[in-house]
C-alpha cells in the first residue's frame, strides 16, 4: 500500500476510489444482512464530515462518539478523521457518569449516540455538559420527540450534503498529518479513573503497515466484528486494519447472537477476546461428557490425531500419509460440525485483550481452527507482537511486529516497548504520562513477559495483579484462573492471596451445566443461591479445584473456595469492556466472605 497515505483519511479516500461499489460493509437489518458499498458508505462519510464542518468543528477538537457497533459509528469516525477532527469513543456499556466524565474531560463540543437508551443518560447528566452543543441520534430520528438541541443523523448527514461539497473536505483530508491527534481512547481501567489515551493517525497506521506486511488478511477477506470499536483491539485489528487491505467488515448484533451471525455471515476471520472461545470450548466439552461412551471414544480419538497434525503444522513438519488420511476421517466424523458453527470459510481467529488458555487454542487448532493471539495495549494503538499464521506458538503471544521493538527490564521483567505506535500520552495527566512514557520514548507496559528459546514472547502476568503471599511466593492469577475455567462446571473466577498466607478463590459456577447436573442428582433448589449452598455442589466444585491444584506447585494451590450466585458483568461493574475482572471491585464487594476464608489464628 502507499506509504504515502499520512492519514486514516486519506487511506479510506484511497480505498474508496479503489473499490468503489465493492461491499464494504455488511450490517444486520429486519430482512437479513444488507450490503453497504465503499462509494455508498463514503457519501455518509462526506455527510458527518461536511456537516461537521457547517456546525463550526474545526481540525484537532474533539467529537464524542456513544453508541454500540453499527455503520453510523463508523460513518462518525470517519468523518471526523476527514476533517482532522479528534473523536472520542465511549463504551455503550458506561453509566451516566462514567459517560459524563468521559464528555466533559475530553471537551467534546458534539456528541453523536445510538438510541433512545444511550440518549437518556445524557438527558440525566445534562445540566453538566456545558460544552455539548448539540446531541446526535443514531435511530430513526421520528420515533423520538426531542429537544431542540438534539437532532437525529440522516437529518444532520442530510445538511451536511447542503453545505459545500466533497472537495472541500479533501482540502482537509490532504493537511492531516500523522503526528496529528485522531482519537482520545478512555481506558476502561481496572482500577482508578479513566485516563484519554491520544493516538495519532500515525500509531494506528504503524499497526496497518506492519499487518499488511504479513499478508495476514486481503481484499478477498471478511471479518465479522462484535468487539466494541470504542477499544483499540477491534479499532485497528477488526476495523482499520481491514480498510487497510480492502476486506468487507459484517457487524454482529451482539455477543449472544454471535454463534447466529457466524453461520449468516460466514466470516473468513474474527478478532475477539478469550471469553468467546473458553465458552465454545467449555459447550463442546460438556457435549461430548453428556454423550455415549462410543462418540466420547470417538472424540477423543479424533482430538488425539488432530494434536499430532497440529504440532507437526505449527514446527513446519510435514504429515506423515497415513496420519493425514486419519485426520481426514477424523475431520469428517467430529472437526468438520465445529467449523460449521463458526460459519465454515473461517482461516483464522485473532485473540487479544487477556490471556489465551494455551489448552484452549490448542484444542481448536486440533480441530483445524487457528487461533492466533497478540498482545498490546490501548496506549500502543494496540500492536505490539502477534503470532502469525506461518509462525505460531500456542501459550505465547507471538513476535514483535516490524516496527516494534522490545526488552525485558532486568528488575522484574516487565515488557517495555517502542515504536510508531505508541501513545502520545494520556489527555491532560502529565504525572501519569511520566509514569509510563520515558523521554527517549520507552512505553512501561506494566505486564510481566519471557522470551521462548525460539524467539516468542510469553505473558506471565500484570505487574499490578501479581499476588504476593506473606510466605513470599508470588502468584501469577490469570494463570490459575485460566486452568479452573476448563471445567465445564466454572464459568468465572477471582483468585485472592495478596499479603495473605495462602491462595483462595471466588467462583462463579457454570448454572446451565450445574443446573443440568442437579437434577440428574435429584437436588432440589429455589433459585441460583440456594443451588450453591448444598453440600453436594460444593463437593463437585472443589473437586474440580482439586483436580486442577494437583498440577500446581503448593504455594499456587487453591486452599478453599467459596460459590458466588451470579456473574461477574459490565452490569455490576465487575467486568471492564473487555471481559477482564475489576479484581478491586469485586474484592471490595465480596470482602466479608473472602475474610471468611482466612480466619484469624
Amino acid at each position: 500500500m502507499a506509504h504515502e497515505e499520512k492519514s486514516l483519511g486519506a487511506v479510506f479516500q484511497n480505498r474508496v476510489d479503489k473499490y468503489g461499489d465493492r461491499v464494504f460493509l455488511m450490517d444486520k437489518g429486519k430482512g437479513g444482512y444488507k450490503d453497504i458499498s465503499w462509494k455508498q458508505a463514503n457519501r455518509r462519510v462526506m455527510g458527518v464530515a461536511r456537516g461537521l464542518l457547517s456546525m463550526g468543528i474545526e481540525p484537532g477538537q474533539r467529537v464524542a462518539i456513544l453508541s454500540e457497533n453499527r455503520p453510523e459509528w463508523t460513518f462518525t469516525d470517519l468523518g471526523c478523521l476527514s476533517i482532522g477532527a479528534i473523536d472520542v469513543p465511549i463504551y455503550a456499556t458506561n453509566t451516566p457518569e462514567q459517560c459524563a466524565y468521559i464528555i466533559k474531560d475530553s471537551g467534546a463540543r458534539l456528541l453523536f449516540l445510538s438510541n433512545g437508551n444511550q440518549l437518556g443518560k445524557i438527558l440525566a447528566k445534562r445540566d453538566e455538559l456545558d460544552d455539548i452543543e448539540k446531541v446526535i441520534v443514531m435511530d430513526d430520528w421520528a420515533a423520538y420527540p426531542y429537544p431542540e438541541w438534539v437532532m437525529g443523523f440522516k437529518e444532520f448527514v442530510n445538511k451536511g450534503l447542503k453545505y459545500k461539497d466533497d472537495d472541500h473536505v479533501k482540502g482537509f483530508t490532504e493537511k492531516v498529518a500523522e503526528d496529528d491527534l485522531a482519537t482520545f481512547i478512555y481506558t476502561s481501567g481496572t482500577t482508578g479513573k479513566p485516563k484519554g489515551v491520544m493516538l495519532s493517525h500515525g500509531n494506528f497506521l504503524a499497526n496497518c503497515r506492519d499487518i499488511e506486511k504479513l499478508k495476514f488478511i486481503g481484499d478477498s477477506d471478511v471479518a465479522l466484528s462484535f468487539l466494541p470499536l470504542s477499544h483499540s483491539f477491534e479499532r485497528t485489528v477488526g476495523y482499520y486494519i481491514q480498510i487497510y487491505v480492502g476486506a468487507t467488515i459484517a457487524y454482529a448484533e451482539s455477543m449472544d447472537t454471535l454463534l447466529v451471525n457466524l453461520g449468516e455471515v460466514r466470516p473468513t476471520y474474527m478478532a475477539s477476546v478469550p471469553r468467546f472461545y473458553e465458552k465454545v470450548f467449555s459447550a463442546v466439552k460438556a457435549g461430548v461428557e453428556s454423550s455415549p461412551p462410543a462418540r466420547q471414544k470417538i472424540f477423543n480419538w479424533a482430538v488425539g490425531v488432530g494434536e499430532q497434525v497440529s504440532k507437526r503444522l505449527m514446527h513446519k513438519q510435514s504429515v506423515p500419509p497415513f496420519l493425514g488420511f486419519k485426520y481426514k476421517i477424523a475431520n469428517k466424523l467430529v472437526f468438520s460440525k465445529l467449523k460449521e458453527r463458526m460459519g465454515g470459510r473461517l482461516r483464522f481467529f485473532s485473540a487479544g485483550g487477556a490471556p489465551l488458555a494455551k489448552e484452549i487454542a490448542e484444542f481448536f487448532h486440533a480441530a483445524g481452527i487457528l487461533i492466533l493471539e497478540g498482545y498490546g495495549l490501548s496506549e500502543t494503538a494496540p500492536i505490539l507482537t502477534c503470532n502469525r499464521p506461518d509462525d505460531y506458538r500456542f501459550g505465547t503471544v507471538g513476535k514483535p511486529v516490524d516496527s516494534v521493538e522490545i526488552k525485558l527490564s532486568e528488575s522484574d521483567n516487565e515488557i517495555i516497548a517502542k515504536g510508531p505506535n505508541i501513545m502520545k500520552g494520556y489527555y491532560n495527566m502529565p504525572e501519569e504520562t511520566k509514569a509510563v512514557l520515558e523521554e527517549d520514548g520507552w512505553f512501561h507496559t506494566g505486564d510481566v513477559g519471557e522470551w521462548t528459546e525460539d524467539g516468542f514472547l510469553r505473558i506471565t502476568d500484570r505487574l499490578k495483579d501479581l499476588i504476593k503471599t506473606s510466605g513470599g511466593k508470588y502468584v501469577a492469577p490469570q494463570h490459575v484462573e485460566g486452568q479452573l475455567i476448563q471445567n465445564k462446571y466454572i464459568e468465572q473466577v477471582n483468585v485472592i492471596g495478596d499479603r495473605r498466607k495462602y491462595c483462595t478463590a471466588l467462583v462463579v459456577p457454570s448454572f446451565d451445566q450445574l443446573e443440568e447436573w442437579a437434577q440428574g442428582q435429584g437436588i432440589k433448589y429455589t433459585d441460583h443461591k440456594d443451588l450453591i449452598s448444598k453440600p453436594e455442589v460444593v463437593k463437585l466444585i472443589e473437586k474440580a479445584v482439586a483436580d486442577v491444584n494437583k498440577d500446581l506447585p503448593s504455594y499456587e494451590t487453591i486452599k478453599q473456595i467459596r460459590l458466588l450466585p451470579e456473574e461477574f458483568t459490565q452490569e455490576n461493574d465487575m467486568l471492564t469492556p473487555t471481559m477482564k475482572i475489576r479484581r478491586k471491585i469485586v474484592n471490595k464487594v465480596y470482602s466479608d466472605l473472602i475474610d471468611s476464608m482466612y480466619p484469624k489464628e
